[in-house]
């Protein structure tokens, strides 16, 4: 078998890709992310080791972040970046290695393959790749257990670098990344074990969902109730796609008074909804839909387009050359914007060359989203929603937050925002807002019925406002509150939010269209007796069991 992957939603045959990724990356790809993956495994055991000691892993930190993240679905589809990486990794294995040394607690018998593994050329590499990806656990529900666990990492990571990149960083995440990921290597520990370790994951995941929120909303203002325009200027543009709001700002400074207009793309157009973001004029709108139709919208943009992050799918050679990317994101032949140095801006000076020598965008749609519904603005109104809720002109809230995706059975969502009774408010964050978020679906009282709270990167801010809900309504649990979960997913952001979810208390959870494919049987059944996971079935079976009953 050439690969292995299972950690979207899209996995072949709802299995896994063994042989090109439904994503797009190839076997090398799959094959050296699991490399780096397990020499990450590596890099914090001897972490964990040196934590113990009172010694520094600041480095390790850093490195284990930016690798987790880079592997997540749709970030980079380059084999040389993961060659280098891997590269990187062993070298700083080795630095780590001798730290541990010189402390006299280096015990070379007892570290385990993922330390001790040198190769002696590229061949070795790949070679090694074949042996160390998911399959290498036999046990299904072992190998389910670490999956979910290094899948939730990978999406609290992703949280991690954001903060981070604003300069906001907590030390006991970075130490329970690396607990965990030397974790999945312990052959002793048993599926309670494991168990009991993905639910610390999602603990941790709150953790590093408030550190963002924090980071970006100190940054940046609390989001505000906000209208954005869906149309186009008469100016050359760029267009931002991904979810870095920091590569975004710096990019807003540099093409100020050059004629250049910004345009934000599927999980970028939360930026609109921040003070300090927004006070850029020539933060123009937001040009398209979720991040899978980018190969349709990014021809007709015309202007250079920038992925800050994931979300990335291969580009046609219609705008190929127009595509650049950034931080952990890779394609073959796309141009690079280099990470910005220590105190100092990324230079993208290149990309706004480019974009003064494009025609103006093409339009594809006209109008306006309305957004900002973070929990700070949700909050400011509470009387006012806690009221619609006690006299019941709000009946139920439905969390409709997560991921879009490719598959014709995602056109549920749609139908279900459309069929949802008119005393329904949706909340939701992620770009799976796009399947409603041009519905015009009203309003209770003055309340709109679509609560957009910002990117995935937000779903904090549901979690926040469901607890805040419970307070003010003076109930003892949160799955007495009048709100039901209907989520989609697709990426390993998502996971993380389902842990922490899990973590929080939150039962009758619906995840689709599909159950993660990384689910045994077995921890399947654990999910649903123990917090009645559940998924999508049609829109009417599904409209009477959230809704109707209450």
């Amino acid at each position: 078998m050439g690969m292995f992957c299972y950690q979207c939603q899209e996995a072949a045959k709802g299995t896994a890709c063994t042989i090109i990724g439904v994503c797009g990356k190839n076997q090398e790809v799959s094959n050296l992310q699991d490399l780096l993956i397990y020499q990450l495994k590596g890099i914090s055991l001897i972490s964990n080791r040196l934590r113990e000691i009172g010694q520094t892993t600041k480095e390790a930190d850093k490195f284990v972040v930016d690798g987790l993240f880079s592997t997540i679905t749709n970030a980079n589809f380059d084999n040389s970046y993961f060659l280098d990486k891997i590269k990187e990794t062993l070298a700083l294995r080795h630095e780590l290695k001798s730290q541990l040394a010189k402390a006299g607690e280096l015990v070379e018998k007892d570290l385990h393959d993922a330390v001790l593994w040198s190769p002696k050329n590229d061949q070795d590499i790949l070679e090694k790749s074949l042996a160390v990806g998911v399959l290498s656990t036999k046990d299904e529900d072992i190998r389910s257990l670490r999956e979910l666990i290094v899948y939730g990492l990978k999406g609290m990571a992703a949280y991690t670098k954001h903060a981070m990149v604003l300069g906001y960083t907590d030390d006991s995440i970075f130490a329970f990344i690396h607990k965990a990921l030397a974790a999945t290597l312990d052959d002793t520990l048993t599926v309670e074990d494991l168990t009991a370790l993905t639910l610390e994951t999602g603990k941790v995941g709150v953790t590093a969902m408030a550190l963002l929120d924090k980071a970006n909303t100190e940054a940046y203002g609390n989001p505000e109730i906000s209208t954005v325009d869906i149309g186009v200027g008469n100016n050359p543009g760029i267009l931002v796609s991904g979810h870095d709001l920091k590569d975004l700002e710096e990019l807003l400074i540099q093409t100020e008074g050059t004629g250049v207009d910004v345009y934000t793309h599927s999980e970028m157009l939360p930026a609109h909804y921040y003070p300090r973001l927004k006070k850029y004029k020539h933060l123009k709108g937001n040009y398209g839909n979720a991040w899978w139709q980018q190969n349709i919208e990014f021809k007709s943009f015309n202007g250079p387009i920038l992925m800050t992050t994931n979300c990335l799918t291969p580009p046609s050679n219609s705008y190929k050359d127009r595509l650049y990317t950034t931080s952990i994101v890779g394609f073959p032949g796309a141009k690079h914007i280099k990470n910005r140095k220590e105190n100092g801006q990324k230079d993208f000076s290149e990309i706004i060359e480019h974009a003064k020598k494009c025609p103006p965008p093409t339009p594809i749609e006209s109008g306006q989203i309305v957004g900002g519904f973070a929990h700070s603005t949700v909050l400011s109104l509470a009387d006012k929603i806690i009221e619609a809720v006690k006299s019941g002109a709000i009946r139920k809230f439905v969390v409709m937050a997560g991921c879009d995706g490719r598959m014709k059975s995602r056109e549920y969502y749609t139908e279900f925002a459309k069929a949802l009774p008119d005393d329904c408010v949706i909340l939701t964050a992620g770009c799976a807002k796009y399947r409603y978020n041009k519905l015009n679906l009203g309003d209770i009282g003055g309340i709109p019925r679509v609560l957009d709270a910002g990117q995935c990167n937000d779903s904090y801010s549901l979690a926040v406002i469901a607890l805040k809900l419970k307070e003010a309504l003076g109930l003892d649990d949160v799955n007495k509150l009048p709100i039901a979960f209907n989520i989609a997913w697709y990426e390993q952001k998502a996971v993380i939010v389902l842990l922490a979810l899990l973590y929080l208390g939150f039962k009758n959870l619906h995840i689709g269209p599909t159950l993660p494919a990384f689910l045994s049987p077995n921890v399947a059944k654990v999910l649903i007796e123990r917090f009645n996971l559940g998924t999508i079935t049609t829109v009417d079976k599904d409209i009477e069991n959230f809704v109707q009953i209450f």
